[in-house]
Parts: C-alpha cells; sequence; structure tokens
C-alpha cells in the first residue's frame, strides 16, 4: 500500500495541473448528440487515452463500436487480487439556450474556485480524477493493490446506443469483478451518498390521424372526431385521479421494496416546504401510499413529455387538424421489462381509442432496463467504508429516478455490479447553462478513488 502522506503531497504538488487539465479536457466539445460534433467526440476520445498511457496505464486504445468510440485500458500486475473497472464518459450535453450562459460553454472559466463549461461536472472531471488516482498510485507506490481496467465511453448522454453489443463483442477483455462509476453525486458538500439503483426508462409516441388534410373548423367542426380532442381523451385515460396509472397490467412486476429498503429511503433528509419552494409549485402529488423519494426512485411512472399538432402560431386559425401527436416516457424500477410495458402501452392505446380516428403507437428508440446492487455487495461495502473515513460520516443509501443504460448492460454483458460514486453536487447545473464543477470536488474524488483501490485490494 502507498503511504498516505506520499501520495497526498503529490496530489497537493500537482493539482495545479491537473486543474489545468481539466479545463483543456472540458474544452472540447464532444456533443455526441449532435452529427457535426461527432468529431470533437473522437478528439475528446484521443484525448482521454493519451492521458492513460501518460498516466502508466497499458493497452489504451480508442475502440470503435459502430457510433462513437470507447477507450479502454488496464494495469494487471496484481495477482491474486481483484480487477476493479473505472468507468466514466467523455460526451457531453448539448448547450442550448446560449444566452443564459455567463461565458462561452466550451471556455472553461476558472473563478470562485470552480471551472465553468459543459460537462465539468458531467463528467469529465470524473473521467480525469480516476486516471489521476492511478497515476498517484504508480507514482508513488509503484504499483496499485488491485488490477484495474477502464472503460470511457463516448455516447452515455445519448443513451450509450452501441454499448450493449460492444460490451457483448468483447466479454473477455472486459472482464472484471465491479465496476465504479465516476458517474454521479454525493449529497452535499459535508454529507456523502451511496447510489443503489436507478429506474429504468422506455419512450413511445402517440399519433392519432384523423381527415387526409388540415379542415376549416367552421365547415367541418362537429361532424367528424378531432384529434386533438381524441388525444386530450387518450392521454388522460392513462391516468386515475390520484396520480396512478390506469393502464392494465403496468403494475404486475413491480417489485415489493422491504422494510429495510424503505428505511434507508426514510433515513434521507426530505425538507417537503424547501422543495415546494424550490419547484414553485404549492402542493405534492402522486402516487399514494408512498413518500416523495420512494416515488421517484422506486416507483414507476408514465409521463407525457410533449404533445402538439394544429395551430400554435400567434392569432387565430379557425383549423380542425387532421393530426395530433405525443411523446410519452415510462420510468421503470425492478422487475419490470421495457419491452413489456411498451407492449402494455401499446394495447391500452389501441382499446382506448376514441371513434372517428386512426391511432399508431411508435417506439422512440429509447430503453434501459431498471438496476440495483446489493447494499452488501463488496463494491458498496468498500465505497462505503472509504465515504465514511473521508465525510465523517457514514454515506446515505440513495437510488436515482433517471437512467443509466450503461449499468444494465455491464451486468447483462459480463455479470459485473457498478457502484456509482461520483462528485457532482446538485447545484452544479448539470445539463443546464452555466455548468461547473467544484475543484474541492475534484481534489476530493481523486483521493476517493485512491482510498477505495487501496480498500478493494487490503
Amino acid at each position: 500500500m502507498a503511504d498516505r502522506a506520499a501520495w497526498s503531497e503529490y496530489l497537493d504538488q500537482r493539482q495545479p495541473h491537473f486543474v489545468e487539465e481539466l479545463r483543456e479536457l472540458v474544452r472540447i466539445p464532444s456533443i455526441s448528440a449532435l452529427p457535426e460534433h461527432a468529431a470533437e467526440v473522437s478528439r475528446a476520445a484521443e484525448w482521454v487515452a493519451g492521458r492513460l498511457r501518460a498516466a502508466g496505464v497499458e493497452g489504451v486504445r480508442v475502440v470503435p463500436t459502430g457510433g462513437h468510440p470507447a477507450v479502454i485500458g488496464e494495469w494487471l500486475r496484481a495477482p491474486g487480487k481483484p480487477t476493479v473497472t473505472l468507468y466514466g464518459h467523455f460526451d457531453v450535453q448539448p448547450v442550448d439556450p446560449l444566452d443564459l450562459w455567463t461565458d462561452p460553454p466550451f471556455s472553461a472559466a476558472l473563478r470562485d474556485g470552480r471551472i465553468y463549461g459543459r460537462g465539468a461536472s458531467d463528467m469529465k472531471g470524473g473521467v480525469l480524477a480516476t486516471i489521476i488516482a492511478v497515476e498517484t498510485l504508480l507514482q508513488t507506490a509503484g504499483s496499485l493493490p488491485v488490477n484495474v481496467k477502464f472503460l470511457f465511453e463516448g455516447q452515455e448522454e445519448i443513451g450509450s446506443p452501441q454499448m450493449a453489443s460492444f460490451l457483448a463483442d468483447h466479454r473477455a477483455l472486459l472482464a472484471t469483478d465491479y465496476v465504479v462509476m465516476a458517474d454521479g453525486g454525493q449529497w452535499s458538500e459535508t454529507e456523502p451518498a451511496l447510489s443503489l439503483g436507478l429506474r429504468g426508462v422506455v419512450g413511445m409516441e402517440v399519433h392519432v390521424f384523423g381527415a387526409r388534410t388540415d379542415l376549416h373548423s367552421g365547415g367541418y367542426g362537429g361532424t367528424i372526431a378531432n384529434p386533438l380532442h381524441a388525444l386530450a381523451e387518450l392521454i388522460a385515460s392513462m391516468h386515475r385521479p390520484d396520480g396512478t396509472i390506469a393502464v392494465e397490467g403496468f403494475y404486475d412486476d413491480v417489485a415489493v421494496l422491504s422494510a429495510e429498503e424503505r428505511a434507508r429511503i426514510a433515513a434521507v433528509p426530505f425538507d417537503e416546504a424547501e422543495y415546494l419552494a424550490q419547484l414553485g409549485v404549492p402542493e405534492l402529488f402522486g402516487e399514494p401510499g408512498y413518500s416523495t423519494y420512494e416515488r421517484t426512485w422506486v416507483r414507476p411512472t408514465l409521463e407525457v413529455n410533449g404533445m402538439w399538432g394544429g395551430f400554435q402560431g400567434e392569432g387565430n386559425k379557425t383549423v380542425l387538424p387532421n393530426a395530433a401527436h405525443a411523446k410519452i416516457t415510462c420510468r421503470l424500477v425492478p422487475n419490470q421489462e421495457p419491452g413489456r410495458i411498451a407492449e402494455l402501452v401499446r394495447a391500452h392505446v389501441e382499446g382506448h381509442a376514441p371513434r372517428g380516428v386512426r391511432v399508431e403507437l411508435r417506439p422512440m428508440g429509447l430503453g434501459a432496463r431498471p438496476y440495483v446492487v446489493p447494499a452488501e455487495h463488496p463494491g458498496v461495502v468498500a465505497a462505503r467504508d472509504v465515504l465514511t473515513d473521508v465525510y465523517g460520516r457514514e454515506p446515505y443509501y440513495v437510488r436515482s429516478g433517471g437512467s443509466v443504460p450503461i449499468s444494465g448492460m455491464l451486468l447483462e454483458a459480463l455479470g459485473a455490479y457498478s457502484i456509482p460514486l461520483g462528485f457532482a453536487l446538485k447545484d452544479e447545473r448539470s445539463h443546464a447553462p452555466n455548468e461547473f464543477y467544484r475543484l474541492a470536488s475534484y481534489r476530493r474524488a481523486q483521493e476517493v478513488y485512491i482510498r477505495l483501490l487501496e480498500r478493494a485490494g487490503a
């Protein structure tokens, strides 16, 4: 094991350089959602690969996936010790709306102990912190306490569409005991958290068709069905007044929470008044019998994300539209399957379609299984011990209402659980204008990853 004073001194002395490196990486506009930025995603991959080589990682290469590339590397010189994979992504979200940014989104402005820029918090800071942790141990101890593999991808922000097949094609190369994900965050600057689960997701579009063309509402209104009215009726049929989902069979496979799981969630602090004030809404609403965090983290949802059709410009246009449309996403929990839920919604749409219109349900190409890691998993226990040591208190056990498709893919392809261990904080505007990352979190992440590798090899 490396001497703690030695690696701590190394981190402190090199921190200005590490900060400049992060600024350099943030300046690469690696927006995976926009085709015109594909070359920049590849440039970020090459940058990360070069940084891994400089750290002393072996077998580093940029690997094609059929979409945006992945970067892999390894250090496998600890016989008899576990293999831990460090995961992250170097792609970022789009930057719109530009006029809300104080600094250009890829300028990596540095002020008040923060780096401002798209991807600084989500999650280029985490990517670089894992590399720095391995470099530090190699420089101060000459070796690592465990075998380490790296897996960085350039398509997480678009749902990792090619990563499932990539993982399946490289099972032997990527085999590992477990994965530490540098994505995610902590509860606060003084309170640690460990995420034990993510909801899955499936997306679809509802299309309602009436006449061949738009019609004059005076000449035809009241004689045929209006697709907008039909869509509103159809959407309303998907929920009961209390907020529960009315799609038949939707809850059939939902895993029942244990008393221990509910107790862990109940231990996470929640201020209802602050929550309401922050959101600007008058009261809470949702499935009866569950707390707000339970509704967000471990209960399924069906949400309308957008509806459109007919005239939406300024002024009046007395039109009876020939079509209406809606986008729907369902957040899924253990043991729900995206494909089955999509079919249940399809059956509901077809069974509740109002008379006089034709309806279609089309997949949106968005799907991910829900994911849960057992609280007693060795990686979770190791992360808990390290966070407790660093923060001086045990972490909250939380889950995420969102989806990270790669977690389920890693479990399915490699049989390896992943433990989210990131250091972003809630106020850092991930996915929004003026995203930033605290330099204190960046330094803390480097230390935690070093300690985690030491703990895993003990």
